[in-house]
């Protein structure tokens, strides 16, 4: 997405936001509190508040550097089971949520799955009126319409390249007014598309910080969706190709692949990114829901914008501590899920 696309397109159909580069590491948040380095095999185990106190203060000094306006709520999940807060700034204002919200749209889709409505199999048809032309994704790129998807390809390219003609795919089985309903009925009010006047088109809507981390936790906890459905969201939005800039930007690829994430990000300077990083038995760790406002160079969709910059750098951090407070790094303990790699034919 361009800076010339109109603000009701972009909302419509929503993108992701792009690059983000390290700045700094984790290992001083928690020598200060009385550990060293991650990846050092004689750390102490800091203690849960230990580990909350280091992440709240990674996530403060990375924002404060960015400036502008964030909300935000991150929680960490102790090996007592407890899960506390690291980060709650302007958690429960409503914000545009942009392609964060594609989330919500795909908990949606799936829960007509779940209830037999529709099959990931089910096919769509995509016409030449459907497609966004110079859209971000890949439906903008193919040049020959009409053809034939199926809900599966839809929802695999709504999360991971943030295809804005894959919003309109799935209003095609998934009407405005369902999907909110399908929200408010999992216990999210607050996480709504805009209906407008044709009822299987959008804008992707608004919510609040805690709204889409609920969202997230119940995901994780297997209760927003059937096993199956859960198992289908948290691998497409940990695949490889998911966003790879911001929180996830400074990682290996098995680093990666511990994380769900999807971001957002709009031409007014709106900047967002939510996700789950899992730890070296396969339980979430950390969750987090992050929308930032107001930065310098809004029209910046590259690398080097400073919310996407702030997240790289806390992204890098939360992992280190995470390591740290595990004695080990987390990447060493977890492999990624087996890849087949092909070279062509």
């Amino acid at each position: 997405m361009t800076a010339q696309l109109s603000r009701r397109t972009a909302l419509a159909l929503g993108s992701v936001a792009a690059g983000a580069a390290v700045v700094g590491t984790a290992s001083p948040a928690l020598a200060e509190e009385g550990t060293v380095p991650a990846g050092t095999t004689t750390t102490p185990v800091p203690s849960t508040n230990k580990v909350t106190t280091a992440i709240g203060r990674a996530y403060r000094t990375a924002a404060t550097a960015a400036g502008g306006t964030w909300n935000s709520f991150i929680t960490v999940a102790g090996s007592d089971g407890v899960v506390r807060t690291a980060v709650d700034t302007a958690a429960d204002v409503v914000v545009e949520a942009y392609s964060v919200n594609k989330i919500a749209v795909a908990t949606a889709v799936l829960d007509k799955v779940d209830r037999g409505l529709l099959s990931l199999d089910q096919q769509i048809e995509v016409s030449s009126a459907i497609v966004i032309p110079g859209g971000d994704g890949i439906f903008s790129l193919d040049g020959a319409y009409p053809s034939l998807v199926t809900v599966g390809h839809a929802l695999a390219a709504l999360l991971t390249v943030s295809d804005d003609t894959a919003v309109r795919l799935c209003g095609l089985v998934a009407p405005a007014l369902e999907i909110n309903q399908i929200l408010v009925d999992k216990g999210f009010p607050l996480t709504q598309v805009q209906p407008v006047a044709n009822p299987n088109r959008f804008y992707l809507g608004t919510s609040t910080a805690r709204s889409t981390h609920g969202i997230l936790q119940a995901l994780a906890a297997g209760t927003l969706l059937s096993p199956s459905s859960t198992e289908y969201l948290l691998t497409v939005l940990r695949s490889p190709i998911a966003f790879t800039d911001g929180i996830r930007r400074t990682m290996s690829g098995d680093e990666r692949a511990r994380i769900a994430t999807k971001a957002g990000w709009f031409d007014d300077g709106g900047r967002g990114e939510a996700g789950i990083v899992f730890d070296a038995s396969g339980a979430p760790s950390l969750t987090y829901a992050m929308f930032s406002f107001g930065q310098a160079d809004p029209a910046n969709f590259g690398a080097t914008h400073p919310a996407v910059q702030a997240r790289a750098t806390m992204g890098r951090q939360f992992l280190d501590i995470l390591g740290a407070a595990a004695g080990t790094p987390l990447a060493i303990k977890r492999k990624a899920p087996v890849r087949r790699l092909t070279n062509g034919n």
